[in-house]
């Protein structure tokens, strides 16, 4: 006989119709209409109810309803609880996560050998019971499962391996399991991962890479990394590769080696050969991308095979730079486009509106955006691009009067209708106006999408910028309510909690959650800094906002480290970081603010 398991839900809505149906027995005292009724031939046969059963649903449902109240102790015991009363091992696999996610230890444990009785050793099972050893310090009996789940066939095991170590309490710990794991029972301490083999999987070669570099061993990734290059010359070894080296400084060899990677590819025939060499300039150009080269990422493209969407990941990358220092590229770009045969399809009618918008051509663009069909797929976009065109060029009325049509045409369709809303808050509160007509915007999109988490995020910074900081925290907490790892949210909230109030203990809890969610980060980064010195720690808030500045010269964040530099008496420094910043963008608001307060 087929079986079905319940999931978490169906028991809640199971154990809500018991107890409705609790709710609605006749009470004792008023006689059931059954008692007057004629007899029955064939009574019907009551059977009392399963004790365990029960016990188990009631504590489903509360174990439920703890976890939406956030209280990790009450759930973790009711879903232990729970999986002592059932014979589904999905019972007490759950129990056991939930346990464990809240550091609940003993009912994790409990869970774990209900679990493991139910379901045996399984990759699972091992995971848990090495990350409960871990957190117990018991290092050898953590090796034995983790080991187990390394020799998995094709490296399958590694991605439960990663799990356990990186959500280990004790980061040393973990490291050193990682380097003891590599070099395998047995081995010196001493002894190189030169030699390690982790099969013929390149994919297993990088996770593991990116395990190394988690738990901040370099040296251990980039031998790795060298290795799977020797090994397998992939395009995606090589753009590891490439990120080991930006990850240790190392820029400019990051460079050198797609370099080389591309002159090997060259002369590699065939057509495996020709793959390699598009492969190898995507991953080549996404890399300058992210080294902020958005120049040469077009062109290192523009030199291989050509078709719409190579086209439109080179105008991407020009859109990203300076139109004005790449207007020769603009318009090359835009010849070779408009050379393409016709009928032209309605993505590069789109490309071609977005190429002539960076040449300053507006009229062009309308045109192009124009003859972009109703039906297509790119007609949302058109209409968005030419309200925005509309509004810059003067002809704000006729801007508003197509996004009130778009709200109209995409009315049943939410994730359109919310854009249109956000771009309309844009146009109306942009700069030189008050963020009080793009709040009026987003009121009235939160009327048509409640709890539209774009809507409310992007409220939330307008009511910052107006000075109404309950209401922009109250939108962020709503936000996270609906959203708890919107890491974006969790840093908007941590940030204006450090900056405007006096909750600095829980901003910084918030910001290290987005810092985990989103490592390396810039604006994170930044608040993080910021948090730090509004806490009193002025070298950490330092180091955090010199990390940042790195990262992302942004006039933002030079106001931040000027101004902790200024305080940290080193106000030659703060002058040269505030000058950078006004060369960025000489009209930022916070940066001139920060200017004012502190050195004029």
């Amino acid at each position: 006989m087929k079986t079905y398991s319940y999931g978490l839900r169906e028991w809640a809505l199971l154990a809500a119709a018991v107890l409705l149906g609790a709710c609605a027995a006749v009470p004792a005292d008023r006689p059931a209409a059954s008692a007057v009724a004629a007899p029955q031939p064939l009574q019907r046969l009551d059977i009392a109810p399963d004790p365990r059963q029960r016990d188990l649903i009631a504590n489903l449902l509360a174990g439920e309803l703890a976890l939406v109240d956030a209280d990790a102790a009450t759930a973790a015991q009711r879903y232990a609880d729970a999986a002592q009363a059932s014979e589904d091992a999905a019972i007490a696999e759950q129990a056991t996560h939930i346990a464990i996610a809240g550091r609940q230890w003993e009912a994790a444990h409990a869970a774990l050998l209900r679990w493991q009785a139910l379901h045996g050793d399984e990759v699972g099972v091992r995971q848990a019971r090495a990350m409960l050893a871990l957190h117990a310090g018991a290092d050898d009996a953590a090796f034995l499962d983790l080991a187990w789940l390394v020799r998995r066939p094709g490296g399958s095991g590694w991605r439960a391996v990663s799990q356990a170590l990186l959500g280990a309490e004790n980061k040393t710990a973990a490291g050193l399991m990682f380097e003891r794991l590599l070099r395998g029972e047995g081995a010196k301490p001493d002894n190189t991962v030169q030699a390690v083999d982790l099969g013929n999987d390149a994919q297993v070669w990088i996770a593991v890479g990116q395990i190394a570099m988690r738990l901040d061993r370099g040296d251990i990734a980039k031998t790795l990394a060298q290795r799977a290059i020797e090994r397998f010359h992939t395009p995606e070894t090589y753009a590891w590769a490439a990120q080991v080296k930006i990850g240790a400084g190392d820029k400019d060899g990051a460079r050198k080696l797609f370099a080389d990677a591309l002159r090997s590819a060259k002369s590699a025939p065939g057509a495996a050969g020709r793959e390699d060499n598009a492969r190898l300039r995507v991953a080549y150009a996404a890399l300058l991308g992210d080294l902020g080269d958005y120049a040469q990422a077009s062109a290192v493209l523009a030199e291989g095979p050509q078709n719409d969407r190579v086209y439109a990941a080179r105008a991407a990358y020009l859109a990203h730079g300076d139109a004005k220092a790449n207007r020769a590229q603009i318009e090359t770009l835009y010849r070779q486009v408009l050379a393409e045969s016709q009928p032209r399809p309605p993505m590069r009618l789109l490309l071609l509106g977005q190429l002539s918008e960076l040449a300053e051509r507006s009229a062009d663009a309308l045109k192009w955006y124009a003859e972009v069909g109703e039906g297509e797929d790119e007609w949302f976009d058109a209409q968005q691009r030419t309200a925005i065109l509309l509004h810059a060029t003067g002809r704000a009325a006729d801007a508003m009067s197509l996004l009130h049509e778009l709200e109209a045409r995409v009315a049943d369709e939410a994730k359109s209708l919310g854009e249109v809303f956000l771009l309309e808050a844009e146009l109306s509160g942009g700069k030189g106006k008050s963020p009080a007509d793009a709040i009026a915007v987003y009121d009235r999109g939160l009327q048509a999408l409640p709890d539209d988490t774009r809507l409310l995020y992007a409220r939330a910074l307008a009511c910052e910028s107006a000075d109404r900081v309950d209401d922009a925290i109250r939108d962020l907490r709503r936000v996270l309510e609906l959203k708890p790892d919107n890491a974006d949210a969790l840093n908007a909230l941590g940030y204006t909690l450090a900056d405007r109030t006096d909750k600095k203990t829980e901003a910084l809890a918030l910001i290290e959650k987005a810092l985990k969610l989103k490592p390396g980060e810039p604006a994170i980064i930044d608040s993080m800094g910021w948090v730090q010195y509004r806490l009193g720690n002025l070298e950490a808030a330092v180091e955090q906002l010199r990390s940042a500045y790195a990262k992302q010269r942004d006039p933002e964040i030079a106001a931040h480290l000027g101004e902790v530099l200024w305080v940290s008496g080193r106000k030659d420094e703060a002058r040269q970081v505030w000058e950078e910043g006004r060369k960025k963008d000489a009209g930022n608001k916070v940066l001139l603010e920060t200017i004012k307060r502190l050195a004029s």
